[in-house]
């Protein structure tokens, strides 16, 4: 006789949610969800470019510098000829409103000029002490166009014309929100230090978030105030820096050193001859033993 048919199990509905329910949970998610603007409304662009003349080391800074800001736009170099006012031209052609523009003179001395185009200020440095990213060669490394947070120290806020340098900077420096080529991520400082009379730059990777762990990646360099004007590449003088030393000033104070040196020690060596002929020599009583008396000395006795 044939098994009996298995009976059939019974198929378990599923429950149906409520409607109501369901936007009332959207509709708080979408209440507790911050409100992000994704308009591009910080429109500052900086033109990095230089003037023709300008060394390899130099021109890899200024390279390394517009990697760091995707908010840069380059141009040819600008000819000798041709005035720094005409930078201002360059810049409305670019739809810049901030250019860092680099000269050299005798192909020893880098200068950078900062200016807010095209009303200004402007402000010219000496740069200094720069070492470029493949120099170094640090262990540190970031997104090449993420979002950097700036540090400044403390010393920015004491005194008028660094106050007036930390807007600049801050501007320049800056990577503007919700930028077409700019990612929105913060994974490395920007850090701008005043000693010595100077700005010194750093860049760091944040390693870690909580322990603040910072690796350096470069470049570095060194900014020298000279003079800070009122207009784009010309007008008054607002602060002229006091503690300033020109390069060639400083190398033919080095040159009348050196020179001093070598007079000093000139004439140290002149006295020493002099004083060993003055010196007399004490007479030995033996050295009267084998001498032989001459026919004057025989005749001066007489």
């Amino acid at each position: 006789m044939a098994d009996a048919a298995p009976a059939p199990t019974a198929i378990k509905k599923r429950k149906r949610s409520d409607p109501k329910v369901i936007n009332k949970k959207s509709k708080k998610s979408k209440q507790t969800l911050p409100a992000v603007s994704t308009k591009w409304t910080n429109k500052n662009r900086i033109l990095v470019f230089c003037a023709r003349g300008i060394t390899f080391h130099a021109r890899h800074l200024m390279n390394d510098i517009k990697t760091l800001l995707p908010h840069s736009k380059s141009d040819s170099k600008l000819e000798r000829k041709e005035g720094l006012f005409a930078i201002n031209e360059i810049c409305e052609m670019k739809n810049c409103n901030m250019v860092m523009f680099f000269e050299m003179r005798k192909k020893l001395d880098l200068y950078m000029w900062l200016s807010m185009v095209p009303n200004g200020p402007s402000a010219r440095f000496l740069v200094q002490n720069l070492h470029t990213m493949d120099e170094m060669r640090l262990t540190g490394n970031h997104l090449r166009a993420s979002r950097p947070l700036l540090s400044f120290d403390k010393t920015f806020d004491e005194q008028p014309h660094l106050r007036v340098l930390k807007e600049m900077l801050k501007q320049s420096f800056s990577t503007p929100q919700c930028h077409p080529k700019s990612k929105p991520f913060y994974d490395h400082i920007f850090s701008f230090t005043f000693l010595d009379d100077r700005i010194w730059f750093r860049n760091f990777q944040i390693v870690d978030q909580e322990e603040c762990g910072l690796v350096e990646v470069g470049p570095r360099f060194c900014l020298w105030l000279i003079k800070i004007f009122d207009s784009s590449f010309s007008g008054g003088v607002i602060y002229d820096n006091p503690n300033y030393k020109s390069p060639n000033q400083y190398r033919t104070e080095m040159k009348i050193e050196a020179a001093n040196r070598y007079q000093a020690k000139t004439e140290r060596a002149a006295k020493k001859a002099i004083q060993k002929e003055q010196q007399e020599v004490p007479q030995d009583e033996l050295d009267q033993i084998f001498h032989t008396v001459t026919q004057d000395e025989i005749a001066a006795r007489e």
